[in-house]
């Protein structure tokens, strides 16, 4: 294994970690709505899967920006987090009510790691000083958080209403 001691390399070793996660869950995000029976749940993925596709297409604009060529990075936290997603479904045959509350969690978890990978790469980018880089990324980060935000209140919505049936 190459030893990594250029930042910018690491940099660009994120860049495309995050490229392979959105390019991912460009995959993804249709069966996550067809498995929703939520219809606002379902919406949101599908919603999120056009934002999703921009997101990808800006992390190849910030590659270009940089003069580097588009690599995505095989992202092993993606892959769990969709490896759970698989598990969870297959192993436990979730009622729709179920899985619906388990969509919403995997949602926040999946919308919490991108947060967090944005988060670094923008603040790195700015010390680089890659000012379009930067705003690229922080387009990404912003409709992340507005994802994650969706997730929330959805999900807090599903488990009263769960609570409720429950009583």
């Amino acid at each position: 294994m190459a030893e990594m001691t250029d930042p910018r390399a690491l940099f660009m070793h994120e860049l495309g970690d995050i490229l392979y996660a959105e390019q991912v869950l460009v995959k993804a995000l249709p069966t996550l709505e067809k498995e929703a029976t939520d219809e606002e749940l379902a919406e949101s993925f599908r919603e999120h899967r056009a934002e999703t596709e921009q997101h990808v297409a800006n992390l190849e604009r910030a590659f270009e920006e940089l003069g580097e060529k588009v690599k995505a990075e095989k992202c092993p936290g993606i892959e769990g987090i969709k490896q759970e997603h698989d598990d969870f479904v297959k192993d436990h045959s979730p009622s729709p009510e179920v899985l619906d509350a388990f969509l919403t969690g995997a949602g926040a978890r999946t919308e919490h790691y991108e947060i967090a990978a944005y988060e670094g790469l923008i603040a790195s980018a700015e010390a680089m000083d890659e000012g379009k880089v930067a705003k690229l990324l922080s387009d990404n980060l912003r409709q992340e958080q507005e994802a994650l935000q969706k997730m929330k209140k959805i999900g807090k919505r599903l488990a009263r209403d769960s609570a409720a049936v429950t009583r």
